[in-house]
């Protein structure tokens, strides 16, 4: 069929498929190209429409067509395109869960990509605020406030209504919005001197030994997480090392549209996983943004480098690894404790991983225990959720799943991303707290 006769459905049923993003280009930056090809997407997004319950980008460019003189995507003024751009926060559901056109369809749509690239664009022409950067420099920021005095004085500001009241007035950040902890033992120096006598045991495309990636949250902000993974995994016997240095995965920095920021990370961080690769370990990180920035982003970024590919092909998500063993029959189900009813947040970066439910699985085989997954978006994005000008739409995003939780009655909240785990247990209220899953599996085994 012709195009003018209609659009072409032919590849329509086949899986999304990601092109690598063409960012050394300098048509990448070119900005009559990018807002030619917002326009295209825009107009089909504004044909379609399946995307109005997402994230707030697609409300604010439908809003602004109907608003138009012409009521078409030429009525609305350029300045709303960037509107558009600031409200996504790459997600990806969009592109994995809703839209129609992704490729292979000829329409050859991929919304959270454009978005990046006029990120870039901007970050390339005018670079960011001051806020933007603190925020996104979250490795250095995590150790700076994790020098021991320096720590009990953030995490002393972050807990005063005056200290939130002079963060909203200088960066910026909402005083209304749950902020992290900071630890000053850190889970690198926590596990600095660990070592593991579990002989390791390749199955079921593992090799049965893991290197953690602690990530920036994960060893400053919730290095008990990573506490209760090890104990976890070599209750498996599955040993587990820490990688000899780490930097930030680089998630913050694209989604500033910093990627020469996300370059040098890439650089410093692969060079030490593909080493572990090559010495028979796999990789494990225990937050979904992170393992998803070494499986998608990067080998997007970096479609022909060799030492990339190989670490997206080694890197896990926990309970992916821990169910790959089950499968293979060498997870242990010796349980000591019920863990009753949990409501589970399933966040975005895991589920575009395509890997299935697999942490709601694990938990469920805890004897008399039921997970309910809420496959919501928590609006939270790592920065997003706590800068003023977004904090409304963000709670606003996050109110299906504090709705369900608050009407769950559940005996424990979880989420594996702890950022998304905050945010909704601080909309539910009442004393709510998010336990991290690999948390809740430690007190399932009682160990």
């Amino acid at each position: 069929m012709s195009t003018e006769s209609g659009p072409r459905r032919e590849g329509s049923l086949e899986a999304p498929t990601r092109h690598p993003l063409d960012w050394t280009s300098e048509q990448f930056y070119d900005e009559t190209a990018l807002f030619s090809e917002m326009e295209r997407v825009f107009d089909i997004c504004h044909g379609c429409r399946r995307c109005f319950s997402l994230c707030n980008s697609f409300p604010t460019l439908f809003d602004a067509i109907d608003e138009s003189d012409t009521m078409e995507v030429d009525g609305v003024p350029r300045e709303v395109y960037w509107k558009v751009v600031d409200h996504c926060y790459l997600c990806d559901m969009c592109y994995m869960s809703k839209c129609p056109y992704v490729p292979p369809h000829e329409f050859n749509v991929d919304f959270p990509h454009l978005m990046l690239r006029a990120k870039a664009a901007r970050f390339r022409r005018e670079g960011a605020s001051t806020r933007d950067r603190i925020l996104s420099a979250t490795d250095k920021v995590g150790s700076l406030a994790g020098i021991p005095v320096i720590s009990q004085m953030v995490n002393a500001v972050n807990a005063s209504p005056t200290g939130r009241k002079l963060l909203e007035k200088t960066l910026g950040v909402d005083r209304t919005a749950p902020v992290p902890t900071y630890h000053s033992r850190s889970l690198r120096k926590r596990l600095r001197d660990h070592s593991s006598t579990a002989q390791p045991e390749a199955m079921s495309g593992t090799q049965g030994r893991v290197a953690l990636f602690t990530t920036c949250y994960g060893n400053r902000n919730v290095p008990e997480v990573g506490e209760d993974l090890v104990k976890v995994f070599e209750h498996n016997s599955i040993p587990v090392r820490l990688l000899p240095s780490e930097q930030c995965c680089g998630m913050p920095k694209l989604e500033l549209g910093d990627l020469e920021a996300v370059a040098r990370a890439k650089d410093e961080n692969i060079a030490v996983m593909v080493a572990m690769v090559d010495e028979g370990w796999d990789i494990v990180a225990p937050v979904p943004s992170c393992v998803l920035m070494f499986k998608q982003e990067l080998p997007l970024m970096f479609p022909d480098d060799e030492a990339v590919q190989k670490v997206a092909r080694a890197i896990f998500d926990p309970f992916e690894y821990l169910m790959l063993r089950h499968k293979g029959g060498k997870l242990r189900t010796d349980f000591a404790r019920p863990l009753g009813k949990v409501s589970y947040q399933v966040p975005c970066h895991l589920r575009v991983q395509n890997l299935g439910l697999k942490t709601r699985d694990c938990l469920q085989l805890v004897p008399d225990t039921t997970v309910t997954a809420i496959e919501r978006c928590s609006g939270h994005d790592g920065t997003y959720a706590v800068k003023k000008e977004f904090r409304a739409d963000s709670v606003k995003i996050a109110r299906p799943v504090v709705n369900r939780v608050k009407d769950a009655g559940c005996d424990h909240f979880t989420s594996d991303c702890p950022m998304a785990g905050d945010q909704i247990a601080d909309g539910v209220g009442g004393g709510m707290h998010a336990t991290h899953p690999m948390s809740l599996l430690r007190q399932a085994y009682g160990i």
